[in-house]
């Protein structure tokens, strides 16, 4: 694989949040231009704050996050934030992808829509067009998703958690459309809870605990410490977690490292939630108890 030097995305000590409450604290680094990298991390750690950030959506509240110039952004948010009621087609909603290039106006020419039909044949849903996407499964959904980001053609793709509340014939087909991707020398950056898959399919991986924990090769990320580090940051903002396992032989070190902002996420502890913060969509669908590594 040729080295990849040229960044398409660069942060420097990226700080975003919502409403003065930090959930992404002090981010630095790159993303190499054609990476493929997964964004992982227990709920609340940040994961869909960074992509809001990244796109545009949030502001930083401190530091800078730069999309390399005349890069192009596709971004999926989560399924979550969608609004499924609203009566679209499967060919209405893939067509949104051409907007970034034609405009909200813009005719549509027979390439648009030739565009259009290879995308839907490439996730599978041909002869899908006219289909009210209110009647679509979970996976047909992330397929039509899929098929507009396809119609994008960006350079810089970002998927938040495309794998939720989708069967697994439809997870193995999405992987091979981000390994499209990648192969297409794109750069494609995937939110994701599935260690294994991880394992398998990203070759890099940036594991968040509202701060970077570890940051690289996947096989170094997902070592033991480094996840058993990020569980005790998470713990560390939750007022229900123990301050510090019995042996762990290093005192409440962690737990007060940042001790100046924890309070914030003690104020949605009352409800039971204690594992979002206000950059995770709180109307999630139950995906928790999916396979996971430890």
């Amino acid at each position: 694989m040729k080295p990849m030097t040229d960044a398409c995305l660069t942060f420097k000590d990226l700080t975003l949040g919502y409403n003065s409450h930090p959930a992404v604290h002090h981010l630095s680094g790159s993303i190499s231009s054609g990476s493929l990298t997964a964004v992982i991390g227990a709920n609340g750690s940040g994961k869909s704050t960074l992509m809001k950030g990244i796109v545009g959506v949030l502001k930083p509240m401190a530091g800078i996050c730069t999309v390399t110039p005349g890069k192009r952004v596709a971004y999926l948010p989560q399924q979550s934030e969608l609004d499924r009621s609203f009566p679209a087609r499967v060919v209405d909603l893939v067509s949104l992808g051409l907007w970034p290039r034609r405009g909200l106006l813009g005719r549509y020419s027979t390439e648009d829509r030739d565009a259009v039909s290879r995308a839907l044949m490439a996730v599978g849903l041909e002869g899908f067009e006219k289909r009210a996407i209110d009647t679509l499964s979970g996976g047909q959904l992330q397929r039509a998703l899929f098929a507009r980001v396809l119609v994008q053609d960006a350079d810089l793709i970002l998927l938040d958690e495309p794998f939720n509340a989708v069967d697994a014939k439809t997870v193995g087909d999405l992987i091979q459309l981000i390994q499209r991707w990648h192969g297409e020398s794109r750069t494609v950056l995937v939110v994701a809870h599935d260690l294994e898959l991880v394992r398998a399919h990203f070759p890099h991986t940036l594991l968040l605990a509202r701060r970077p924990v570890a940051w690289g090769e996947t096989r170094e990320v997902l070592r033991p410490e480094n996840l058993l580090k990020a569980r005790r940051f998470d713990e560390a903002w939750h007022d229900d977690a123990p301050w510090c396992e019995p042996d762990d032989g290093h005192g409440h070190a962690h737990s007060h490292a940042h001790g100046h902002d924890h309070a914030h996420s003690h104020t949605e502890g009352h409800d039971g939630h204690h594992h979002h913060d206000h950059g995770e969509v709180h109307d999630r669908p139950d995906h928790e108890s999916g396979p996971r590594a430890a």
